[in-house]
């Protein structure tokens, strides 16, 4: 049957991180591809507990529609526990509970472009954020990155030629996919350009407190004096992905654009997630169990990078990052990710090929390797077999 699509659909295409993700479910497999949390630290004997709570103390709010801006309770707890963290002073009335941090960047796309506008993002960027971006048509220019993240020189000069471009996108801390992190001065300036030319910022933060080394850095929003900062937050990295909770924290003007974009779009969040979230940090320290998380990152970082200098040739590099969940592979000119991903395949093992995660393609000879959701053991076995495959190009 021919159906008549909008010609958006043209620009789409299935994500390949989640295409990939279904090789998880082959045991054979050693996946790197996903960005998922390690199962076995999901806090599940303080969920049974929390669930049966929430349904005998609750059940028939839990159970029913609530307000679009989220569950009051799980807001409150947002902003003075969690927003305090990145150093950011707010109420529940700067919080907006979303399904995920996937729906706040879907409804950035919404709010704020059209057909041809400019987004200014980080090159690379995050798949997800790219893909939501590009059901609307946007163009894409790329800004690029050293150790210490986005170039602001070449920001400024982008915003110069694109002053009316509409938003710049950034993962500050840990950055999805090359785990690199914006330093506190750049955080500053990056504010300053966005007053000079009243460009907002959409400040995506889901890996900020998965630090290994150091302290949490303040994030970009802590220095927003004028409300040009949309900051982006979620549960899923740090708690359960699978209760999709995410939040948006904003001034009052612009996050009241996100509310009815929520409303159109599923009138409000699971009603029993928020609660179950709320419920367990009002039982549970969430800093206890991210402390408990982030050693086995740790861990699991240091092993794959150390593995990664035995196994892999010299001609490879590798970021080394400090926190979150990837480190970004740089392969020599010429060769092509996608292309060694089929011959690792009949390795058993697997990655996401770099490509992707550059909005206006090429860069073929990068991948992401994912260091958190295999086994210390499978990691040094994985990262084995894509040493052979490598070293044998």
């Amino acid at each position: 049957m021919a159906f008549r699509l909008a010609n958006r659909m043209n620009n789409l295409k299935a994500s390949e991180i989640r295409e990939l993700l279904k090789l998880a479910e082959m045991p054979e497999i050693i996946s790197f591809a996903g960005g998922m949390p390690a199962p076995e630290l999901f806090p599940i004997k303080e969920m049974e507990f929390v669930t049966k709570k929430v349904l005998e103390d609750e059940g028939k709010f839990a159970l029913q529609y609530g307000p679009t801006e989220g569950y009051k309770p799980l807001r409150k707890i947002i902003a003075e526990q969690r927003m305090i963290v990145s150093g950011v002073k707010v109420d529940e009335s700067n919080i907006l509970i979303t399904s995920g941090s996937q729906q706040g960047l879907d409804f950035t796309g919404r709010i704020f472009l059209d057909k041809d506008d400019i987004v200014i993002c980080e090159s690379p960027s995050y798949l997800g954020a790219i893909n939501a971006f590009k059901a609307y048509e946007p163009k894409f220019v790329e800004i690029p990155m050293d150790d210490d993240g986005m170039i602001m020189e070449e920001l400024e000069k982008a915003l110069e030629k694109y002053p009316n471009a509409k938003f710049i996108y950034t993962i500050p801390d840990f950055q999805n996919p090359t785990g690199k992190t914006l330093s506190v001065d750049r955080r500053k300036r990056m504010v300053e350009l966005a007053e000079k030319y009243n460009i907002p910022i959409i400040e995506d933060n889901p890996y900020g407190e998965l630090i290994y080394e150091g302290e949490v850095l303040p994030s970009i929003k802590s220095f927003d004096k004028k409300g040009l900062v949309v900051y982006l937050g979620t549960f899923s990295k740090t708690f359960c992905p699978g209760l999709r909770i995410g939040w948006v924290c904003a001034d009052h003007e612009i996050l009241s654009k996100y509310i009815i974009v929520k409303q159109g779009a599923d009138l409000q969040t699971n009603s029993m997630s928020q609660r179950e979230a709320a419920i367990f940090m009002q039982n549970y320290d969430l800093n206890e169990h991210v402390n408990k998380i982030k050693q086995v990152y740790k861990k699991r970082r240091d092993l794959m990078l150390e593995t990664m200098e035995k196994e892999f040739p010299k001609s490879c590099t590798f970021t080394h990052p400090k926190g979150g969940l990837f480190t970004w592979v740089t392969l020599p000119e010429g060769l092509d990710a996608a292309k060694i991903l089929e011959i690792c395949l009949k390795e058993n093992v697997a990655f996401v090929p770099g490509g992707s995660f550059f909005p206006n393609g090429g860069h073929a000879n990068h991948f992401r390797l994912n260091f958190s959701n295999m086994t210390e053991e499978k990691i040094v076995e994985g990262i084995k077999r894509l040493g052979k495959v490598l070293r044998s190009l």
